[in-house]
């Protein structure tokens, strides 16, 4: 699967280096010696550091291989200014998110890391109305629930203790709970938001949680500079986790929901950023 192109090769050795298998081992002068081809994860590291074209990775043909220019980086002033500013912005305008910017969004998620490259993250983006309107009608019945709980004065005390953070939300679920049912608004879960991004994996294993929330990381970045409002569906993954996985059979997904955005046309662009709390940092 991995091999050298002597001629090409400058003995640099960057490619024993970055390979977190160990498959090339130094030889001084010489072309690296390859070894242990099976535990290849297929990271790409070595080709991409390989400036003279003499890796050949059959997973990597030239095609996929590409320069980068640096000088269209963004620099840190500008990655800085684009992280300050963004926020969750959930004041949504009727019209759709432009189809080329939503996958312009997935696309940044599907770039994220992931843990041994296992690359497991899987997606799903939902712009039918009807699918929103499940998504909005799980969560508020989950909680609806929840607050049948609440308003029980022997489970109440119970649950304020193991329950605090969700128990301050009740008197806004239950406003909520009921424009939806009247209305068929979604004042709190969805918010009018066009398209949802739900990101999950098709099986359980000891990553999936980090692993989508690096992919969240990066679809929101991208959101922000494509100007597209967006904001964390807590309380939809806090739902699935109470359902355990329901919503997933809902939407006919086949696997576990880690992570999921909301997205819009913003009604306005935040003109400002604010400072957050010192950070707290510590040296050892």
């Amino acid at each position: 699967m991995v091999t050298i192109n002597s001629s090409n090769c400058t003995c640099c050795e960057y490619c024993v280096k970055v390979c977190p298998s160990e498959i090339f081992i130094s030889q001084g002068n010489q072309p690296p010696h390859i070894v242990n081809e099976h535990l290849c994860i297929r990271c790409g590291h070595c080709a991409a550091v390989c400036n003279f074209n003499a890796i050949i990775h059959k997973q990597f043909p030239p095609e996929k291989i590409h320069s980068v220019e640096f000088s269209q980086l963004p620099t840190p002033e500008q990655l800085s200014l684009l992280i300050k500013k963004r926020r969750s912005n959930r004041a949504f305008s009727d019209k759709p998110v432009p189809e080329e910017k939503l996958l312009q969004i997935v696309e940044a998620a599907h770039r994220a890391p992931t843990a041994s490259n296992k690359q497991y993250v899987e997606f799903t983006l939902v712009t039918d109305p009807k699918n929103l309107k499940i998504i909005s009608n799980f969560t508020i019945e989950v909680f609806a629930s929840k607050i049948k709980l609440v308003d029980n004065p022997l489970i109440r005390p119970v649950f304020k203790l193991f329950s605090p953070a969700l128990t301050k939300y009740f008197t806004m679920f239950r406003k909520w709970q009921q424009v939806f049912r009247e209305q068929g608004k979604d004042l709190g879960v969805l918010r009018g938001a066009t398209a949802v991004l739900l990101i999950h994996t098709p099986k359980s294993y000891h990553f999936m949680r980090e692993d989508c929330q690096l992919a969240y990381q990066n679809a929101s970045l991208m959101a922000e500079s494509l100007g597209i409002s967006q904001f964390y569906t807590g309380f939809v993954l806090q739902a699935i986790k109470q359902k355990n996985k329901k919503l997933e059979k809902l939407l006919g997904i086949n696997g576990n929901i880690m992570a999921g955005m909301a997205l819009g046309i913003p009604l306005f662009q935040y003109p400002n950023y604010i400072d957050r709390n010192e950070i707290k940092l510590k040296r050892i």
